[in-house]
């Protein structure tokens, strides 16, 4: 197996037919079918269905497709470690941020490393923990920031700061309390997202020793359709502040945090234990942990930073 038959399977699979392939590739169709042909010889496996409207993938061809990409991101990454080992940080990083962290970091991040590192290309990607989480362990992304700080045997973990969670509201209703206590979540109407979401794992565990029973009327998963249901006055929510802190600033929403230890969200800098990381990924990780303090300490990310000294 070659680093150009991998190259050549991908392509075949992104254009869908050995012609419009070859065309990308810049090779000969007869060449390329032979490279595919000897491929599928050399893994014993059938990758692709062929008929006249083109090539699609089997079962054994989408399942080897994930391992080409990791393969082909693993090489591409030891090619930039050595280039950039003796030069300044550069070529591609991805970095997960889960939605919430998104909202308040995207942009301080990808303007910090615009100016300290023009050569990286910062690759952002947004999603749950779990998923985030899935893919750091298969190499689709360099470092991530997730929540939580358990002990994770596949994963190298930096505590940052714990994210506080409040009682976010319309700021149409009435006002919540100052400092609601968790026997007063239970008063509110709450657009929640459901039971397997780790923020209502979170406030589920704070509550449940203690009998408090939440009227959720809604759970809905997606962090923007919870925003909106919220502003329209359908119920109250539970978040961080800085995930909403567009719509306070706007007067659409109000928040207040809640009296409870219990309810906040550890932030972590995570990195898979089994791939090497690279020159740029490093710089990466120490950018993003300096902008997170920064961002603390100007009070753009209402948190409390137990990450240590920076820079």
């Amino acid at each position: 197996m070659e680093f150009r038959q991998l190259r050549y399977f991908i392509g075949v699979v992104e254009a869908g037919s050995l012609l419009q392939a070859s065309t990308r590739l810049h090779v000969a169709q007869p060449a390329l079918g032979q490279q595919i042909a000897a491929l599928e010889h050399g893994l014993g496996a059938q990758l692709f269905e062929r008929s006249s409207r083109g090539m699609s993938l089997t079962e054994a061809g989408r399942i080897f497709l994930e391992h080409a990409r990791v393969v082909l991101a693993d090489a591409d990454r030891a090619r930039e470690a050595v280039r950039s080992s003796k030069a300044a940080p550069s070529g591609a990083v991805s970095l997960g941020l889960p939605t919430t962290v998104g909202l308040v970091a995207t942009v301080p991040l990808l303007s910090a490393c615009r100016e300290r590192y023009p050569q990286i290309r910062l690759r952002v990607v947004e999603g749950y923990s779990g998923f985030l989480r899935e893919w750091l362990q298969a190499g689709r992304l360099d470092l991530s920031l997730l929540y939580g700080d358990a002990i994770d045997a596949a994963l190298a973990k930096r505590p940052l700061l714990d994210d506080r969670l409040a009682l976010v509201t319309s700021a149409a209703g009435k006002a919540p309390p100052r400092r609601p206590t968790l026997h007063d979540l239970a008063r509110w109407p709450l657009v929640l997202p459901g039971p397997d979401h780790g923020l209502r794992r979170i406030i589920d565990d704070a509550c449940g020793p203690l009998g408090i029973a939440l009227d959720v009327v809604a759970e809905i998963e997606s962090l923007s359709s919870v925003k909106r249901a919220v502003e329209a006055g359908l119920g109250a929510t539970i978040l961080p502040k800085g995930s909403v802190a567009e719509e306070i600033a706007a007067g659409r929403l109000r928040a207040s945090d809640i009296a409870s230890p219990g309810m906040s969200r550890r932030v972590v800098c995570a990195t898979s234990v089994t791939r090497p990381g690279t020159t740029a990924g490093t710089a990466v990780m120490n950018l993003v942990s300096e902008v997170l303090r920064q961002m603390v300490d100007d009070g753009s990310w209402p948190a409390r930073w137990i990450g240590g000294k920076t820079g």
